[in-house]
């Protein structure tokens, strides 16, 4: 039998930390979450592999590093209510309900929603709710967020999303595809949102969110 506490502290130590994580509430969210409870049954064994895991066609959990790195990007407080685009399997959700007020997941994979809603009822993330739609719609109903977080690289962000920002909020993401992608915070101050570059990264995809391809005459 495997010891998955073990290796969720192994995890933390050779993936997380030597990757300039320092936040004290995103290592203990990801001491804390077990993310074995995320991957496909037949995946157990892997689950605190240094890669990103498919949870379901074209669908992954995001390698550990580049989302510790991109939650501690994020700054999340205690205060925060988040909203997460693309929750796939529930993990990141799970790290969220650790750290922030309240999260709201939106995922477009009814049985990923289900299973996600599943899981972290089972852990007790109380705080925590998953709804199915359309991801790059966002979720209107709970907005404005103090934090928006797409969980996956994008092309570009949908206008629909950013409407959903609190002024004085903030949106992280990965935008661009491959290793010439970068991890990118949004920010909106008085309704007029900028844009910062921190660190270039590689992640895995999420559906949609591409640009609309431009004539050329």
């Amino acid at each position: 039998m495997m010891d998955f506490e073990a290796a969720r502290i192994k995890m933390v130590d050779n993936q997380v930390r030597t990757t300039d994580v320092t936040s004290h509430s995103v290592l203990r969210a990801f001491l804390t979450v077990p993310r074995e409870a995320f991957v496909p049954e037949k995946m157990k064994a892997l689950a605190y592999i240094d890669n990103d895991i498919e949870v379901a066609p074209g669908r992954y959990l995001m390698e550990a590093s580049p989302l510790a790195k991109l939650l501690q990007l994020a700054a999340v407080t205690k205060d925060d209510v988040v909203l997460e685009i693309g929750c796939g399997s529930g993990y990141a959700t799970a790290l969220f309900s650790n750290i922030a007020s309240a999260v709201v997941a939106v995922e477009s994979d009814a049985g990923l929603a289900t299973k996600a809603t599943e899981t972290l009822a089972t852990l007790g993330c109380d705080n925590a709710v998953v709804v199915t739609g359309n991801m790059e719609a966002g979720y209107a109903a709970e907005a404005p967020y103090d934090l928006i977080f797409i969980n996956g690289a994008v092309e570009q962000v949908s206008e629909p999303v950013f409407q959903q920002l609190r002024d004085g909020g903030r949106l992280v993401t990965v935008v661009g595809y491959g290793n010439a992608s970068t991890a990118r915070v949004f920010r909106k101050e008085n309704g007029v949102v900028s844009e910062s570059a921190f660190f270039n990264t590689s992640v895995k995809p999420l559906p949609g969110f591409r640009k609309a391809k431009e004539f050329v005459f």
